[in-house]
């Protein structure tokens, strides 16, 4: 009962949302100490407290890939499925940057694609240290827009398949999402109309209405908005190059772990028919031992009927089996002196 979903949550991207999370992590979350103890009960209201105590970022570690209290919320989120609202107010908050992270990684699994990119996107002003547990126990140094990039651009964090996300362009070009702004694209406009507005400061009026409203400096914004345009296609270009980066390693290990996985059924099979023939040459040695023990038996039970039989017929022609003791004592002494037998 612990582990099931709330009755009353909804299907994202038509299924349970606890299997956002692939079924051997999921198990091993329900399995780990800090989900019977810390998870058990859990509400929006007092998962914020257990979101405010979170020391790192991470997903599985060690030999028996335990899970990272981090990722335990993530799932107890995706059981609860707390209210958009909270998430946001999650992501907004400045005082916790954990929190912030939990709230991001939240709304990347379950949010809409709109959603993703006008939450997430500002947190790339975020330049906070956090610290990343990895696969192997120990920790790295990384940063929340480090995190944010890796939750825009991979396939996977923190031991989990992230959902496929659109391109910003077509986005954009859908009327779904407004051109990408930089933070910085209002500072450098200030400080430009400030060398302007000192470059002209004693000229007229009219001259300064002129040199605002002049083609060149229309054209310099333009020029500057385009460039910020190419900047948001070149982003995407790149993610989508990763993407495929990623795809086609992740094809080129799984064919590793195919061929590997062939191979090693060669290898048993070499290793069976290996046996085979040993059997068989077993078996036939086995087979020729009987056969010449049978042969040596019957030839020592031929041996003595043959001497018996010779010496019965060389009786028969020395006439020493007679019946007549008197005639077989006579035909023997003449068998000694090379005589013909008496009948």
């Amino acid at each position: 009962m612990a582990n099931r979903t709330d009755p009353l949550a909804k299907n994202i991207r038509g299924t349970n949302p606890q299997n956002l999370v692939e079924t051997i992590v999921r198990k091993k979350i329900h399995d780990h100490t800090f989900w019977k103890e810390q998870c058990f009960g859990l509400t929006a209201e007092t998962l914020v407290d257990k979101a405010m105590e979170l020391d790192h970022v991470g997903g599985t570690f060690g030999g028996n890939r335990k899970p990272t209290p981090f990722l335990c919320l993530v799932l107890k989120m995706l059981q609860i499925q707390p209210e958009k609202e909270i998430v946001v107010e999650f992501i907004k908050n400045d005082d916790y940057k954990y929190v912030r992270v939990l709230g991001a990684f939240y709304l990347r699994l379950t949010g809409s694609d709109a959603d993703v990119y006008r939450y997430l996107e500002p947190l790339y002003n975020d330049y906070r240290k956090v610290r990343q547990k990895l696969a192997d126990g120990r920790f790295s140094l990384t940063h929340v827009d480090e995190v944010i990039e890796e939750l825009l651009t991979k396939d996977y964090s923190c031991d989990i398949a992230m959902p496929r996300l659109k391109k910003r362009c077509t986005l954009e070009q859908n009327g779904v999402l407004e051109p990408r702004k930089s933070v910085l694209e209002d500072d450098f406009e200030e400080e430009e109309e400030k060398e302007e507005n000192e470059g002209m400061a004693g000229g007229s009026e009219d001259e300064k209405d002129h040199h605002r409203r002049s083609p060149e400096r229309e054209r310099d914004r333009d020029r500057r908005r385009d460039s910020h345009r190419h900047r948001d296609r070149d982003y995407d270009r790149d993610y989508d190059m990763n993407r495929d980066y990623d795809r086609d390693r992740g094809r080129g290990r799984d064919r590793d772990r195919e061929r590997d996985h062939y191979r090693g059924h060669d290898r048993e099979r070499e290793r069976d028919r290996e046996g085979d023939r040993r059997d068989r040459a077993r078996r036939r040695s086995r087979s020729r031992d009987r056969r010449r023990r049978e042969s040596d038996d019957n030839r020592d039970r031929e041996e003595p009927k043959k001497k018996r039989e010779k010496k019965e017929k060389k009786m028969r022609e020395d006439g020493t089996d007679h019946p007549d003791p008197e005639i077989a004592e006579a035909n023997k002494l003449r068998a000694s002196l090379g005589l013909k037998p008496l009948r």
